[in-house]
């Protein structure tokens, strides 16, 4: 008796020492003891018993490994190896990677199991592949540099060839739509029913009728595209010198490319902190506990305070009334932890987080914008370029946190709360959709597509007022006004830019992905 009372694993309330033998069954039965104890050690603060009994699947030999495809785990027969490979994979998987990926896949399964798996190969792949991931993102970045260096003499053949390309594809979709016209006006298909969304869409497209109107939009497409281009040539080239002098720019200020990096993780840890305090707040209140199966456990017997599935109930109390037949603990009525009772304050707790994360957000990149605009506006009232300083992007930097604070916290306050305007209209969206009603949808369709709009516009406008703002200095409304009116005069150009700019940029990030690709 003396050998079973040293190896027995109790709760502390259960007196070990003069235990019985009838006392450490009736223990064993009510879960305060352990009914087998295994051989373990500690592996990142967890007992992990002795896996050298493991059977494994295709293993030959007592020291061998072996993989089971089905379950994702390799299994191993020596001690030893069976103590590493678990300290290996566990260490892994109790990184911050592991718990991120964890959460990610935890949306896509609920199999704990299939998680844990999932979560440790994503892991061991970035773990060993991260020299590569890392030499890809320094190729990228001196191919991205490379690129902008080469804008000034390659950007007017790209811009052209890009509108030569979308000719050259639109022509070729017209004779595509051409020869099926042709084939089915030949060959017509007869009538037939179908009942499911394929059926449909292959009938439609099996009509001449069908082709004919796709070949005479698209030559209108063209035809109207021919006519901008034709007209807008001009525009088209000074948009093309623009971009030239802005390579000129960034070659000539190099710190520049590099720059936007800190923006980024800045932002990244104002997307942590904020998640943080949302967690926060959603902890204020009391902890609330239901009862569960309580129907299910005959031999349960609560003194009739606790009779109904969910009721409210304490932990403690619940523990001290609720006892089964042999006097010991309910084996299936339990007091779970069911959520936290949070106060009405809470919501707008809510509201004040969302709106300074937003207004966190846009303040960042507000500050990114203005410093750039600063550097680059000394750059271009410098009239010999050689006698422009080493430390511009500097010299940004202290002229923006020193004067013009401010004014991005205005721009970005303005943003902001136009921002948490659209969160909350999701928000009545998302509980109105349970009515169905098709009066507020449409309302509610076009109040999302006002705010989505005025959105858009105040990022417009803002963006061009910190440049105003950078290169003369004033407030941020007549910044605005100065940059609106600006604007509105030199519509087309702008437009045409915008463009011919977003073609160029595509290009760019086509050609890094594809050269990341074939690093990796």
């Amino acid at each position: 008796m003396e050998q079973l009372r040293s190896s027995m694993v109790c709760t502390d309330d259960v007196n070990v020492r003069d235990m019985t033998y009838n006392q450490a069954m009736q223990y064993i039965k009510e879960n305060k003891c352990a009914p087998y104890v295994l051989q373990s050690q500690p592996v990142i603060s967890r007992c992990i018993g002795d896996l050298s009994t493991i059977q494994c699947k295709g293993a030959t030999t007592p020291s061998s490994k072996a993989f089971d495809s089905e379950s994702g785990s390799v299994c191993v027969r020596n001690t030893e190896e069976a103590r590493k490979s678990l300290l290996n994979r566990a260490t892994i998987l109790d990184t911050y990677l592991g718990w991120i990926s964890a959460s990610w896949v935890t949306t896509f399964t609920r199999n704990e199991r299939e998680t844990h798996v999932l979560s440790a190969q994503i892991v061991q792949d970035l773990e060993q592949s991260r020299w590569y991931l890392a030499g890809a993102l320094v190729f990228v970045v001196i191919i991205c540099f490379i690129y902008i260096l080469l804008l000034r003499w390659v950007v007017v053949p790209v811009v052209w060839v890009s509108i030569a390309g979308l000719f050259g594809l639109l022509g070729f979709s017209l004779y595509l739509c051409y020869k099926n016209y042709e084939y089915y006006r030949d060959n017509p298909v007869g009538l037939y029913q179908t009942t499911n969304l394929k059926g449909y869409a292959e009938s439609i497209f099996s009509k001449k009728e069908t082709w004919m109107a796709l070949l005479v939009a698209g030559a209108i497409l063209i035809l109207i595209l021919l006519l901008v281009v034709i007209f807008l040539r001009n525009r088209i080239s000074i948009a093309t010198a623009l971009i030239r002098e802005g390579s000129k720019a960034v070659t000539s200020i190099k710190s520049t490319i590099f720059f936007p990096i800190f923006p980024w993780v800045l932002q990244c840890v104002v997307m942590a902190y904020g998640v943080f305090i949302f967690m926060l707040i959603l902890s204020i209140g009391e902890n609330a506990f239901g009862v569960a199966n309580i129907k299910n456990d005959t031999t349960c017997d609560c003194g009739g305070l606790y009779t109904e599935e969910g009721q409210s109930c304490d932990p403690a109390a619940f523990a001290l009334q609720c006892r089964d037949t042999a006097g010991g603990a309910c084996k299936m009525a339990i007091c779970h932890f069911t959520g936290i009772n949070n106060p009405h304050s809470v919501v707008y707790l809510h509201l004040i987080n969302l709106l300074g994360f937003f207004w966190t957000l846009f303040f960042i990149s507000g500050v990114s914008d203005m410093i750039l605009a600063s550097t680059f506006s000394r750059w271009y009232w410098t009239f010999h370029k050689k006698d422009l300083p080493f430390f511009t992007l500097t010299s940004g930097i202290f002229q923006t946190l020193r004067y013009h604070l401010g004014t991005v916290a205005f721009g970005a306050l303005i943003i902001a709360i136009v921002r948490v305007i659209r969160v909350i209209l999701e928000y009545i969206d998302h509980k109105l959709k349970k009515f169905d009603n098709p009066l507020s949808r449409a309302i509610m369709c076009c109040c999302k597509c006002f705010f989505w709009c005025l959105e858009s516009f105040l990022k417009f406008i803002n963006k061009n007022a910190y440049i105003m703002c950078a290169v003369h200095g004033h407030s941020f409304c007549k910044s605005a006004r100065d940059a609106f009116s600006l604007l509105m005069r030199n519509i087309v150009r702008v437009v045409v830019l915008d463009k011919v700019m977003y073609t160029t940029l595509l290009q760019l990030f086509v050609c890094i992905d594809f050269t990341a690709v074939l690093n990796l």
